[in-house]
Parts: structure tokens; C-alpha cells; sequence
């Protein structure tokens, strides 16, 4: 898979760029967790969600927020790291400017990240946010949320309570005109450890429906 390195607001940003082979194929930008706590953009479960948009024919790039691996800059609690999205985001567009459909994935601290972005950006279609940290974030700027989605996460999650996240996801479902899937895996922790292959299926299943509804609405 291409490294690539491309300029954010504080400098240089290095992530791993995977190319679809079809033309004008859709793409989809994934964010990882926690600078701070050993988030980087090859976690387990980052690179499961890159695999996943990539094995349904999706143009995919992820990278590493400022400060971590050789990405220039310092942790910026949250604010910076979603300039640094944004201009991912920009480097993702102008290498696929005919792309169809535009996606944002993100795991826990990425996920809130994606969240935000996704209400600057008009043209991100839909989301996979996996394990959003529901108890240490605030989400109300999701009002209203633009766009559908999944929503994942473990039921033996310590780090964020699935109840939590079943919270967030009703308000979500309460918005009229949206397709909001709430999922919980049984047995899986924060990092969904024996259980990464559950969660691909459970991505995996809404990315197909939700391309299948799109083009259905489209034809």
C-alpha cells in the first residue's frame, strides 16, 4: 500500500493511500484514535475500517494526525486534528475529483473527529463511527446530523459504555430523514479484541445496503 505525504496546516502528514482500481471509484477517509494514548493510523481496528471501505471498491486514505509517526506538529486536543482532516480530505478530492460518493470512517477519538468534519463538509455521504466516545465528547453539534451512517460498538467496552453510545444513536434515529444504524458486538472490548472480524461484517453489511439504496434512489 503507497505511503504518501502531503501538507497539513502545521506541516508534513503521512498516511497510506490504497487506489482503487476502477475509475471515478467512490473514496473514503479514516481517522485514528487517541494521539495520546497510542492512537496512530495503524491500529487494528483503523485498518480494519480502511480494508473494509477498500474491498467495496472505495478510493481510501488514512493518516496520522499531527505529532505522531512522522506527521510534523503537536497533539492540538482536537482542534488541529480536525484541520488535519480537513486537508486530508482536500488531498483525498483532488487525486479523485470525479469520485461518485464520499465517505468518512473513524474509532474513537477519530470517530468524534469524523463526526465533526462531516458536519463541515456537505459532500460526505454517509459514516462508519466505531466506538464514538460518547461519555468524554460532547456530541450535540450533531443538530442535525447531515448525513446516515453506522454506529458500533463493543458490549464490554470500559473505555466507552455502550450504553452511552445507545444514547447518542437514538437522538441521532429521532432525526427525521435519516438511516442511523445502531450495532453492539457481544463480548467485544474497546479495541475489539477476537471479535475484529465481527465488526468488518457488521461495516461490511451497512456499507452494501447503503451503496444499494444510493444507487437505487440514483436509478
Amino acid at each position: 500500500m503507497p505511503e504518501v505525504n502531503f501538507n497539513g496546516p502545521e506541516g508534513r502528514l503521512e498516511g497510506q493511500f490504497h487506489q482503487a482500481v476502477e475509475a471515478n471509484a467512490p473514496i473514503a477517509l479514516v481517522l485514528h484514535p487517541h494521539p495520546k494514548h497510542g492512537g496512530t493510523m495503524n491500529n487494528k481496528v483503523v485498518y480494519a475500517i480502511h480494508h473494509t471501505f477498500a474491498d467495496r471498491g472505495f478510493s481510501v486514505l488514512r493518516f496520522n494526525f499531527r505529532g505522531v509517526g512522522r506527521s510534523v506538529g503537536e497533539f492540538d486536543h482536537g482542534q488541529g486534528e480536525l484541520s488535519d482532516a480537513a486537508a486530508a480530505l482536500d488531498w483525498l478530492q483532488t487525486f479523485n475529483q470525479n469520485a461518485p460518493k464520499c465517505w468518512i470512517g473513524g474509532f474513537s477519538f477519530g470517530a468524534w473527529i469524523a463526526m465533526q468534519l462531516l458536519m463541515r463538509r456537505p459532500e460526505i455521504n454517509g459514516f462508519l463511527s466505531i466506538s464514538p466516545p460518547a461519555n468524554l465528547y460532547d456530541f450535540t453539534f450533531l443538530a442535525p446530523c447531515p448525513s446516515s451512517g453506522l454506529i458500533l460498538v463493543g458490549e464490554a467496552d470500559r473505555h466507552v459504555p455502550h450504553e452511552e453510545v445507545s444514547k447518542l444513536a437514538k437522538k441521532l434515529t429521532a432525526q427525521r430523514g435519516l438511516g442511523i444504524e445502531y450495532r453492539t458486538i457481544k463480548g467485544a472490548d474497546h479495541f475489539y479484541t477476537g471479535h475484529l472480524d465481527e465488526m468488518r461484517a457488521a461495516m461490511t453489511r451497512h456499507l452494501v445496503g447503503a451503496l444499494a439504496d444510493a444507487n437505487s434512489a440514483a436509478g
